[in-house]
């Protein structure tokens, strides 16, 4: 226990640019690998000889393990200890690029996916835990700035370096990237990053389970609504029977007494409408940057890397508005940024689904995909913020699985949703009907925007003080004492 406690003493804290740093290259790597393979699918067809329905289950089996372990690896990290958790999920992620890398058929690379999910699973919330952690309260809403900034950089930019690396190297090399990144981050965050622990209770093993197979049970049939059919019994039955294990958690958590995800944090105005917004946000994002890289490329003609290149006036915006946001929601509050962040976004897409359904050019289309990129980073980092900053500390790693697991949600819906319209509207069978299916789809995805920014209208307009913890009646600790260091 002495060596123990030296050795903690011994340890200073990195510098929060340290932090932002390590956290954030760990987490950029699973956001890029989310889509990075969207423009290389008609090469992964050719290469792998399958059909564009199956080659679509390396986007959808990534998302889908994800989304279902994202809250189980956020309570692996409160009782494990966010930073063990962090470097655990860095090396799944990189063993599981390997196995993407060599993968010789389909079946094996999907399986590999699915592996690499459930490592993204543990990195993204305790990486956000972390940092949220090392920032002062006076400086958070800055460093979600500079965090979402990244993060909306790796949504958008995943088609860009899918199509570079494809046509420079092969599509092996979109899995092989990673292992040196994380090679190198490895020993600086386990040799660096300040342990982090949750508040030590029971473990919530039901809630665990429900919530697992719950996600799982709503995300597959959101990814099977498309090729199966809304009116399918395998995907009515997953997602009736996903709701159903959803109320189930609801309510095992309401009653039980150390609950792995406490329901009182949806009272919180900022929580719930950091979610809410976050959910419709990434639905619009996602299912865009899925659609948009396939309509360049078949309506538009463009190469794979032709197709990243032209992703950048929707990229470039988020280094210059993401930072001055966060900076701004310090001040202002998460309400404005969210709700008019979320109106541009749905401007941009009208104006994309508008200069599709005309069969204009893409430089018609600059401006649209500026304004929709200016938004989305607007509204990024408040409501990143105001879901982590709402929160006691003991609660971050919760916290944290919560939104991220509400974003992977957000995507596979957002796909679904507008695959749907797609098909109702437009075929992939000749450009002009793929075309009209896009137009049709970026309709959709601007409704999605503007529900966002109705949702965004009851956070606060000021930015609120995070609530104390809540201890066990026994326990006179304060909300601070709830997480530990080693």
């Amino acid at each position: 226990m002495t060596v123990r406690l030296a050795t903690t003493a011994a340890r200073r804290p990195a510098p929060l640019g340290l932090v932002l740093a390590l956290t954030v290259v760990g987490a950029l790597v699973v956001a890029l690998d989310q889509l990075v393979v969207a423009t290389a699918l008609p090469t992964l067809q050719r290469d792998l000889d399958v059909s564009m329905s199956s080659l679509e289950w390396t986007v959808s089996a990534f998302s889908l393990s994800l989304a279902a372990l994202m809250v189980p690896a956020a309570e692996l990290g409160d009782r494990l200890g966010r930073r063990r958790t962090y470097l655990l999920g860095l090396v799944v992620f990189a063993l599981a690029s390997v196995a993407c890398a060599l993968a010789p058929n389909i079946g094996l690379l999907i399986g590999a996916r699915v592996v690499q999910g459930a490592g993204g699973a543990m990195i993204i919330p305790a990486a956000l835990a972390l940092l949220t952690a090392a920032a002062p309260p006076h400086r958070r809403g800055a460093v979600m700035g500079v965090y979402a900034a990244f993060m909306g950089l790796a949504v958008a930019g995943g088609p860009l370096v899918g199509g570079a690396v494809t046509e420079g190297l092969a599509w092996q090399w979109i899995f092989w990237i990673n292992v040196p990144v994380i090679a190198l981050v490895l020993p600086l965050a386990a040799t660096r990053l300040t342990e982090m622990k949750g508040s030590p209770v029971r473990p919530d093993v039901l809630g665990l389970l429900l919530v697992a197979t719950s996600t799982f049970g709503i995300v597959w049939a959101l990814v099977r609504s498309g090729s199966a059919g809304w009116g399918s019994g395998e995907v009515l039955g997953t997602l009736i029977g996903g709701i159903l294990l959803l109320a189930g958690f609801v309510a095992w958590e309401l009653r039980t007494e150390h609950p792995m995800l406490p329901m009182r944090l949806f009272t919180v105005r900022e929580f719930a409408a950091g979610n809410a917004s976050a959910l419709m946000l990434t639905a619009a994002l996602m299912s865009t940057v899925f659609f948009l890289a396939q309509y360049l490329q078949v309506a538009q003609g463009y190469s794979p890397l032709g197709t990243g290149v032209r992703f950048l006036p929707f990229t470039l915006p988020v280094f210059f508005v993401a930072p001055i946001a966060g900076r701004l929601q310090d001040r202002v509050g998460p309400r404005r940024l969210i709700s008019t962040g979320l109106t541009l976004q749905a401007a941009g897409l009208l104006w994309l689904a508008v200069d599709a359904h005309q069969h204009d050019g893409y430089a018609s289309s600059i401006a649209a995909l500026v304004i929709a990129g200016v938004g989305t980073t607007m509204a990024m980092p408040a409501q990143q913020s105001s879901v982590m900053t709402s929160v006691s500390p003991a609660s971050m790693g919760k916290a944290a699985g919560t939104f991220s697991a509400v974003r992977q949600l957000g995507g596979a819906l957002g796909i679904a949703i507008l695959a749907a319209v797609f098909a109702a509207h437009g075929t992939d069978r000749s450009p002009q009907g793929f075309a009209d299916g896009f137009s049709a789809a970026m309709v959709a995805a601007a409704v999605l925007a503007i529900l966002g920014a109705a949702t965004g209208l009851l956070a606060p307009s000021h930015r609120a003080t995070p609530p104390p913890a809540a201890a066990p009646a026994s326990a006179g600790v304060s909300a601070i004492e709830g997480v530990s260091a080693d």
